[in-house]
């Protein structure tokens, strides 16, 4: 298992350099800079701005001292956030980024999960109908649309909870950023959590444990279960690394200072480190969240060997 973490640790590091690689020159041939203002600034003033960030030196140049930078864990410093490196800032927004994130993955895949065996136990019934006619909504409405619904009804008419910004980072100013974040995905794991669960109910060994007459419960929950989480699994691991690093729609409409917001704000405003800080730190959590999923394979699925 530790030469299989390992293996996939050192197969990652080429896999974030073309992240890097591909982010960086994208970022560079974007219309527009981080200094073109409205009123453009002195000849002088912009080649000294340019040469205090290094953006006087040819782009190849500007590439590998990034990358050498970056090597060490040095983002550079912010070009708008003026005085602030994009370590600092990734540092003082990522807590509110998963904090929102494990909530709505929470709510995500225990409300998934449990909504999904309920319509694979009543299958081709009313409830699963109606349950698969929800998430089939749920998947298609987009969290830019999810977000501003949930607070006209209950933030704007009922008055129930805030509209939005973090506040004093008690529960019902989590609320409404946590559903529209996580709502959307619970209806993804519902939905393939009914598929994988009929599919395993179908099997031999469901049909074997039920012949030897075990209560429904421990079949389902303790034999069915574990093959239909498979594919849930699958989708865990970039849902994971999406929902916790923060969602920049989501952030943005409910004005909490996460990751994802920073992500917005650096690309409306051409701010190349931040951007690129960001990036890195998404790659790395899909990464990471991706070999946990290989590992808990291992652990459901006893045919999974990590040689």
């Amino acid at each position: 298992m530790i030469q299989f973490v390992l293996r996939r640790l050192l197969s990652a590091v080429p896999t974030i350099f073309v992240v890097v690689t591909i982010s960086f020159f994208m970022m560079r041939f974007a219309p527009g800079g981080p200094f073109n203002l409205e009123r453009p600034l002195a000849p002088q003033t912009m080649a000294n701005v340019m040469k205090t960030y290094g953006l006087d030196q040819p782009l190849w140049k500007q590439y590998f001292t990034y990358l050498s930078n970056a090597a060490m864990g040095d983002f550079g410093p912010s070009f708008v956030y003026k005085d602030n490196t994009v370590a600092e800032l990734i540092g003082k927004a990522l807590p509110y980024s998963i904090e929102l994130g494990l909530w709505a993955l929470l709510v995500a895949v225990v409300g998934g999960v449990l909504l999904g065996t309920i319509a694979a136990l009543r299958q081709n019934g009313w409830i699963d109908y109606t349950l698969m006619v929800i998430a089939t909504i749920g998947v298609t409405v987009p969290n830019f649309v999810m977000g501003p619904v949930l607070t006209l009804i209950f933030a704007i008419m009922l008055s129930w909870l805030p509209a939005g910004s973090w506040g004093d980072g008690s529960f019902r100013f989590l609320v409404l950023p946590v559903l529209s974040l996580g709502l959307p995905q619970l209806a993804v794991f519902a939905r393939l959590t009914r598929g994988s669960m009929i599919e395993a109910l179908h099997t031999d060994h469901i049909r074997t444990a039920r012949a030897y007459g075990l209560p429904p419960r421990v079949v389902v929950i303790t034999h069915a279960m574990r093959g239909a989480m498979l594919p849930v699994l699958t989708y865990l691991g970039p849902c994971a690394a999406a929902l916790l690093t923060g969602s920049a729609v989501v952030e943005t409409i409910f004005a909490i200072p996460g990751v994802g917001r920073y992500f917005v704000l650096g690309s409306l405003n051409r701010d190349y480190t931040l951007v690129m800080g960001t990036v890195i730190l998404i790659a790395v959590f899909v990464i990471l969240f991706n070999l946990i999923v290989d590992i808990l394979y291992g652990l459901l699925d006893p045919r999974v060997r990590h040689d």
